[in-house]
């Protein structure tokens, strides 16, 4: 396996990873009208990251996988501004444990920014 390949790998699973984490957070929430709504939508958007990500390395033109990345970005952004509502509408535990995911988050969509721009 090339380095290039273990890159792609790495962030596959991350990414995998992340959405996971993400489901298992919104699983122990309380069982609100609002937080049931967030949920959906986090998981949604955090779940879209990777899942378009994998769709990018599978790109037919550099233009292709260009536009694949934007979209794993804007669900990034979707998936901190969800993070965000959670976190700030729930209690000391949503905080504790939702911070983590919130960092991930703004950190996956750091990586995400600068692969678009190298592929420019």
């Amino acid at each position: 396996m090339t380095e290039t390949s273990n890159k792609i790998y790495d962030l596959e699973e991350r990414t995998f990873q992340f959405a996971k984490r993400v489901a298992i957070f919104c699983k122990v929430l309380p069982k609100t009208a609002t937080n049931i709504e967030y949920g959906k939508q986090v998981i949604r958007s955090s779940g879209s990251i990777g899942a378009n990500y994998i769709e990018a390395n599978e790109a037919l033109s550099k233009k292709d996988f260009q536009m694949r990345i934007k979209i794993c970005r804007k669900e990034a952004k979707e998936t901190v501004y969800w993070l965000r509502l959670i976190i700030e509408t729930n209690g000391e535990e949503s905080i504790r444990d939702g911070a983590p995911l919130l960092q991930e988050a703004t950190e996956l969509k750091k990586i995400l920014s600068s692969i678009l721009e190298k592929s420019s």
